[in-house]
């Protein structure tokens, strides 16, 4: 677990260096970054809800994969705000990722950028 939290700090880094040099960014992009964090942040709820204890192994599974889809969804939104900005791209493939990697391991990473993106200046 520690090993993998070394890899994703480098990617996080990264990732807020995108946004905050992006300066070619419309409103748009912006505008869909946010629609995208909205199924972020549903999904990370969701997911937040299967890790509650006592919670029956069948539940358990139901919500994670309800909280994969839920962030899957917001997928259309990243690549939209990424075509008019390649700044939003950390997001959109930090969501891509979610097929791949736990959900557990990308919360710091897909907190930090929709926090980026619901923040009154974006780009920082």
């Amino acid at each position: 677990m520690a090993g993998l939290i070394r890899r994703l700090v480098p990617f996080v880094l990264v990732a807020t260096s995108a946004l905050a040099l992006s300066s070619c960014g419309t409103s748009d992009a912006v505008t869909q970054a946010r629609i995208a964090c909205r199924y972020v942040d549903r999904s990370l709820a969701t997911y937040r809800a299967s890790t509650e204890p006592d919670i029956a192994t069948s539940t358990r599974t139901r919500l994670q994969a309800n909280a994969l889809a839920e962030l899957l969804r917001a997928t259309p939104y990243a690549a939209s705000a990424t075509s008019s900005d390649g700044g939003w791209n950390p997001l959109m493939t930090t969501i891509n990722e979610a097929e791949r990697v736990p959900i557990a391991d990308l919360i710091p990473s897909l907190t930090h950028l929709c926090q980026i993106a619901q923040s009154p200046t974006p780009y920082l």
